[in-house]
């Protein structure tokens, strides 16, 4: 119980995603793999609908789906080691804001660059959340002690092989990866030094969320329709 209460936002993200999960699994008829219409159905990202009829409400939805068992469990083992760290050094607020953003924004990296296809799952902001305590470490490096170094250290490398493993993987989106990674290293950079600067960063972030919104449609038309 105490263990809950101090990690609560990671145990409560992963809990909705599990139950989403099994939601998924129940229309799909399967544990195992989901069914592709069926996830469509319940707030996958597709271009046709999110950006050409405007149901952006799907970048959101998105982030709670995921396409098989392999899928879920890979995020939710990621988020489980690292979310634990984010709630140590950071505050509630921060951690959900850089989390939704960096989810957000890497579901509009992936309708760019994957206009066709079915987006979900929760790599985005996961990825965010290792952005984030890089960001942190490096806000800090002159403070921290050997050990933490070492850390760093590893933590790079652990960022680099998730990036090989997507740039080896066509089904593996690395758009949102990247986007993800960007957004929550700046967040985590930014409120490392001041939990009060997260107004400034939220309000970045809606302004660049709604820009992207914006021109995206002009875009889509133009370069795949």
């Amino acid at each position: 119980m105490r263990d809950f209460s101090r990690y609560r936002i990671t145990y409560s993200i992963i809990a909705i995603n599990a139950v989403v999960y099994l939601f998924s699994a129940l229309f799909s008829g399967s544990i195992v793999d989901m069914n592709m219409q069926v996830l469509v159905n319940m707030g996958a990202l597709y271009g046709p609908l999110t950006v050409l009829k405007g149901e952006w409400w799907r970048l959101f939805t998105a982030m709670f789906l995921h396409g098989g068992m392999t899928h879920i469990l890979m995020n939710m083992v990621s988020l489980y080691i690292i979310g634990r760290g984010m709630e140590i050094y950071f505050s509630a607020k921060s951690y959900l804001s850089i989390y939704l953003f960096s989810g957000l924004l890497g579901g509009l990296a992936s309708l760019y660059m994957h206009p066709e296809s079915v987006g979900i799952g929760a790599s985005g902001a996961i990825f965010g959340v290792f952005g984030a305590l890089a960001g942190f470490f490096i806000a800090h490096r002159k403070h921290i002690g050997e050990h933490t170094r070492v850390f760093m250290k590893e933590f790079a490398v652990i960022i680099a092989i998730n990036l090989v493993i997507g740039f080896s993987l066509p089904e593996v989106d690395v758009s949102a990866h990247v986007a993800g990674l960007t957004v929550g290293f700046f967040g985590g950079y930014l409120l490392s030094k001041d939990p009060k600067f997260i107004g400034i960063y939220s309000g970045l972030m809606v302004l660049l969320i709604l820009a992207v919104i914006y021109y995206l449609p002009q875009l889509y038309v133009q370069r795949y329709f």
